[in-house]
This record gives C-alpha cells, sequence and structure tokens, in this order.
C-alpha cells in the first residue's frame, strides 16, 4: 500500500503552503463576491487539521513533525477555494488524528451546510452499526477505506467489511476507497456481493502515480462501471502523470472514465492541501475540468464540478 507520504513524495514536490489570504467563513466571503451569478461548484475531498494537538491529539502512529504543512484549517482552505466560487467541500477525515472524528466534526458544525464528511471507523470495533448511524446524523456520508490487494483479498472473510458493506446500503452512506489499482479486481468482488452500496474510488485508484497511464489499472477501474452505484473522483492532479500543471496530460484517461461511467458518476476534487503546496495551486486544479478539456459538455462539467457530489455527500 502506498502510503500517504510516499503518494505525496511521488509528486517530487514540497515546501511551504502558498500564503493564506483572508479568513471568515466561507458563506461571508460568497455572499460578498463580485460574481453571485456565476456557477458554484463541489471539492469533493479535501481534509483539514489544526496545530492545537492538545485539543485534537495525534494518533500514536504520528508525531507534529509529520504534519505537513503544520496547518490547515477551514479558514486556510476558504482562502484558496472561494476565488474559484466552490462553496461546498467534502471532509475526508485525516490520517493524523486516526479513529478520532472530533475535528472534523467540529468543523462541519462551526461552518452548517458548508461542510460534509467523511470518517475513519474501526471495522473490529463492537457497535459498528450503531457508530456508523451515529455519525451519519452528524452528517458523515461515507467511510474512508485504505487498501491494496492484500487488505481487499480479505474483505470478503472480514466480518466488520460484511457488516460496514451492508449497513452503509441501508443508510446510504458511501464506502471511499483509497485504492492501488492492484485492488481494483477485489474491489469489483465486494461490487458483486453489495451492489446496493455506494462505492467511491479516490484520485482514479492513483493510476498514474508512477508517471505514466497503466492501461491493465484502468480497464480494471473502467470494469466498475457496469455496478450502478459506483463513482469516481477526477482528483489529485498534482500526483499524478506529469504531475505538471495545467495537466492536459491526464486528458485521455478522464475522457475514458466519461466514456464508461458517464459524468454523472464523476466528481471533480481537489485534495486540498496537497493540491497547493508549492509548483501547484487551486486554480489549475479546478480549471482542468472547467476549462481545459473540450470534449466535456457543460452539463459535463455540471455533474462533474457540482452535481455528483451534492446526489452523494448533500
Amino acid at each position: 500500500m502506498i502510503s500517504r507520504r510516499e503518494f505525496i513524495q511521488a509528486t517530487t514536490v514540497s515546501g511551504s503552503m502558498i500564503g493564506t489570504l483572508g479568513l471568515g467563513t466561507l458563506a461571508e466571503t460568497v455572499a460578498s463576491s463580485a460574481f453571485q451569478n456565476e456557477p458554484e461548484w463541489i471539492d469533493a475531498h479535501v481534509h483539514v487539521w489544526t496545530p492545537d494537538t492538545k485539543k485534537y491529539p495525534l494518533s500514536d502512529a504520528y508525531k507534529v513533525s509529520d504534519m505537513v504543512p503544520k496547518s490547515f484549517t477551514p479558514e486556510e482552505l476558504f482562502s484558496h477555494c472561494k476565488p474559484q466560487r466552490v462553496t461546498k467541500i467534502v471532509l475526508i477525515q485525516m490520517s493524523f488524528y486516526g479513529f478520532d472524528n472530533q475535528y472534523m466534526l467540529d468543523c462541519m458544525e462551526k461552518h452548517p451546510g458548508v461542510f460534509s464528511g467523511v470518517a475513519i471507523v474501526d471495522e473490529n470495533k463492537p457497535g459498528l452499526k450503531m457508530t456508523m448511524s451515529s455519525l451519519g446524523k452528524k452528517g458523515v456520508l461515507g467511510f474512508r477505506l485504505y487498501t491494496d490487494r492484500d487488505k481487499a483479498s480479505k474483505w470478503k472473510d472480514s466480518l466488520g467489511m460484511k457488516e460496514m458493506w451492508s449497513h452503509a446500503a441501508e443508510t446510504g452512506q458511501s464506502m471511499c476507497l483509497l485504492a492501488n489499482p492492484d485492488a481494483l479486481p477485489f474491489v469489483n468482488s465486494m461490487c458483486e456481493l453489495y451492489p446496493k452500496t455506494r462505492v467511491i474510488v479516490d484520485h482514479f485508484a492513483r493510476i498514474g502515480v508512477s508517471g505514466s497511464i497503466d492501461k491493465v489499472a484502468l480497464d480494471d477501474l473502467c470494469r466498475l462501471s457496469k455496478y450502478d452505484n459506483v463513482f469516481v473522483k477526477t482528483s489529485a492532479f498534482y500526483a499524478l502523470g506529469q504531475k505538471k500543471a495545467p495537466y492536459k496530460d491526464l486528458s485521455p484517461m478522464i475522457q475514458r472514465l466519461v466514456s464508461e461511467f458517464g459524468a454523472k458518476r464523476l466528481m471533480w476534487a481537489s485534495d486540498c492541501p496537497y493540491q497547493v503546496i508549492e509548483g501547484h495551486n487551486y486554480a489549475d486544479s479546478i480549471g482542468l475540468i472547467r476549462d481545459q478539456l473540450k470534449f466535456l459538455t457543460s452539463e459535463d462539467k455540471q455533474w462533474m464540478l457540482r452535481g455528483t457530489a451534492e446526489k452523494v455527500f448533500f
């Protein structure tokens, strides 16, 4: 399994955050915008964290030095997404906090109507269904699963995974997969077993992280299109292919996914803060879908930049 650190290192960029702009809630900044008649978009994948590790302690697997950048709060996020008319965001629980989703939940409560959440839960802990349902009442509409071939191959025999996948079908919550390409055949098997469970594949299943698009892996991803409840995030452009804006080398892969899944099952996401570290910026990420890909119709863009994420997460 490629770790988050290895995934970031694969981009060959590092450094401090590009400077943040003004603060304030996203609702306030949108209300004061001079572009109120322009479309508003949804970012389907963002991580936030705070330097306040006393109130929000890190899990035992991490230390403060692992927090790079040291801070990425909602206010810092808003300074990047506001100018691009992104008004709603799906927060993905940051691995720094392990199974403690409290910081994400507090951010969601502080900014009502702005955030939806994807939590991380311990599938081996008793009371899993109750935990999932309780988080659902707080706006958590998905659960993040880290997986590669070894992990995914064991899912069909895992009592916890069986419980998660079956209960999610009842609650309308999603299985959100940070998957390596080699896990896709096993994801296919789970989708066959649980066709009513909504599944979201993050970051093209990391196809292209090595610098080139693996056709076999892309075929495996596209095979999931036969399941109506499988969605794909076109995201993390900074880490895939040539890893260089305007990221148009990813165009053939996106066009293939539009052909196989349809735009109604694709959603754009930035994967901030990693999209806005040195050498990359937020505008180039949304700009690939909004401005660069001529094969996308206006309707395609509406679905990929708002409609799909709105249907799934809001």
